[in-house]
């Protein structure tokens, strides 16, 4: 009897203890196991009812514990089922709960913990809908919370370079704008604050005079510290105290650095020296003897303010026994009525020398792609490319403005340009837009901005502000001649159709953004006809692909190349009579 009590004693707690771990240790073993869809749904579910509940109370608002009992509750959804849609809309609704609540508890710490969670939303879930949302609230809370103009620009602008086609970009865009006419204005500000009460140092400083020269034909750039007004001034030549033509430029609210050149000789058939001083105590005398003159240009550029001279000259009889190969001399009559000379004797007879200015260079990278790639190595490339090209097809000698990696300055490049005597001008470009969806090829002739992505691009081409580009067209009128215009015009019409029917012969949807007009710097005081060739947006995806490929690159040259071929024979038919 005993014994079989003892067995039934053991009957019964084995019987307990399979009770026993069949409801509080299996669960235990399940727990390891990935918790439901509806678990997920059901607790997010719950934590929306507390920040319903939440701001619907003004009472509970007051109070933090609320504020933390409901941030408790996402965290479990977002922590507990990372992969599930609840996830992220739990943490979109935390970082607004963590950025309401530092407004009732005046804590910057609270406002960090909403930055973080939006910042981890944006970049885990890149493809949620949502992320594009919590960036652009990262830009809201530098912007009105932080009031981090700078920083919150920054935030706004990876809206539209990670979040393109997202509902925030258009909204993103509009407070880019805004941010921007706010940061010009504190950089305004702060350049007005640090103006020295001393009279010599509110002056602005001429920091260097710098000079490219042939018989024919001068360049003169006056380096300057801010802007100035000035004024041309031209002297007849005065036999009785033996001094030649002077043209001079008097720069006002300016002193002279002792520490630069003020006599610097010249001394070839154009120009003797230029030279400058202190006229008086507030302009600087910018002096240029003249022994042959028969035109001259002034002007000034922005970003840093230069003012520039073109001085040309007259022809000697080398000169032009050089230039008159070919059929005798043609004349048409003008608008009004006049003899003028031929389009072909105005480009010299024929196209001889073509200047191709690989842009950018050096210190200046130009635009940059998401992958690295830099504008000035993609068309240095394509220089080389279309350098051999024009010497095979044409039969005309190609110069390249720079062979290597060095940084040129955009006079400069129209300088060398006229002192080699070119016939034709190509800048080469690529192009860059703060919507990667933005594409196509386009080519350009100096005149003034007919739209404003012409002004944008002319900005970013120059280095300088649209402002300062809406100034400058206000002059350009002056420096240009009009059949310069229109010979550029011409060869930019037959520069883009070669190019875009090149490159559609090997590429699918192509975009043609057609020829277009804007004040480039690098092609101001080209005495030739000149063109810019934009061959691509560096910012759009498919086409900053193509710009790294050889092939393309080489698309492009043979483009360029069939549009002066059919620029020369045109010429050549116009000057037949043909």
């Amino acid at each position: 009897m005993i014994w079989r009590s003892l067995v039934s004693k053991h009957a019964l707690i084995s019987v307990f203890l399979c009770l026993f771990f069949a409801l509080f240790l299996a669960p235990s073993a399940h727990s390891s196991q990935p918790l439901s869809k509806d678990s997920a749904q059901r607790l997010f579910q719950e934590a929306q009812d507390c920040f319903k509940g939440l701001y619907k109370s003004a009472n509970k608002r007051k109070y933090r514990h609320y504020w933390e009992r409901c941030i408790t509750r996402h965290e479990r959804v977002y922590k507990g089922f990372p992969d599930t849609d609840e996830a992220v809309w739990a943490l979109y609704k935390a970082g607004k709960l963590w950025a309401d609540l530092s407004r009732y508890s005046g804590k910057s710490s609270d406002l960090d913990q909403a930055i973080a969670i939006y910042r981890e939303l944006a970049k885990r879930y890149k493809a949620h809908r949502l992320a594009d949302d919590a960036q652009y609230k990262l830009g809201e809370i530098f912007c009105h919370h932080k009031k981090d103009s700078r920083q919150a620009y920054i935030e706004f602008l990876k809206v539209e370079i990670n979040f393109p086609q997202g509902d925030m970009a258009p909204k993103a865009s509009l407070m880019l704008d805004r941010l921007e006419r706010i940061l010009g204005e504190k950089k305004a500000s702060r350049e007005k604050g640090k103006a020295e009460p001393n009279k010599l140092q509110q002056m602005v400083r001429v920091e260097d005079i710098r000079h490219w020269s042939t018989p024919t034909y001068t360049r003169v750039v006056i380096d300057l510290a801010g802007e100035v007004k000035y004024k041309g001034h031209l002297l007849k030549k005065d036999p009785d105290l033996k001094k030649p033509r002077r043209l001079y430029v008097d720069l006002g609210n300016a002193w002279i650095n002792k520490e630069i050149e003020t006599s610097i000789p010249i001394k070839n058939n154009l120009l003797r020296m230029a030279r400058a001083g202190q006229y008086d105590k507030q302009t600087v005398r910018v002096v240029l003897d003249i022994d042959n003159m028969v035109g001259h240009k002034i002007f000034h550029l922005f970003d840093p303010f230069r003012i520039v001279i073109d001085v040309q000259g007259e022809e000697t009889r080398s000169d032009k026994a050089a230039s008159a190969e070919g059929p005798p001399e043609k004349k048409v009559k003008g608008a009004g009525g006049h003899e003028e000379l031929s389009l072909a004797k105005q480009l010299g007879l024929r196209v001889r020398r073509i200047i191709i200015d690989a842009g950018h260079g050096g210190k200046d990278p130009g635009a940059v792609g998401r992958n690295g790639m830099r504008e000035k190595e993609i068309v240095l490339k394509l220089a080389r490319i279309l350098e051999g090209k024009i010497r095979d097809k044409l039969d005309c000698q190609p110069v390249l403005t720079r062979t290597s990696d060095i940084f040129l300055a955009l006079e400069k490049r129209t300088a060398l340009a006229n002192i080699e005597k070119a016939d034709l001008f190509i800048s080469l470009h690529v192009n860059a837009h703060r919507y990667s969806n933005v594409q196509g090829l386009e080519t350009y002739f100096l005149n003034i901005a007919l739209d404003e992505d012409s002004m944008n691009l002319a900005a970013r081409e120059n280095a300088t502000s649209t402002k300062n580009i809406s100034d400058l067209q206000v002059i350009l009128n002056d420096l240009m001649l009009n059949t310069k215009i229109h010979e550029s015009s011409r060869l930019a019409d037959f520069v883009h159709r070669g190019l875009m029917s090149e490159v559609r012969e090997g590429y699918k949807n192509v975009t043609s953004r057609g020829v277009r007009q804007a004040p480039f710097y690098v092609l101001i005081g080209a005495e030739m006809p000149a063109v810019l060739v934009e061959i691509g947006y560096i910012t759009n995806p498919v086409e900053c692909k193509r710009l790294g490929n050889d092939a393309y690159l080489t698309r492009v040259a043979s483009g360029i190349v069939k549009g002066i071929e059919r620029y020369i024979k045109d010429m050549e038919a116009a000057y037949k009579g043909g």
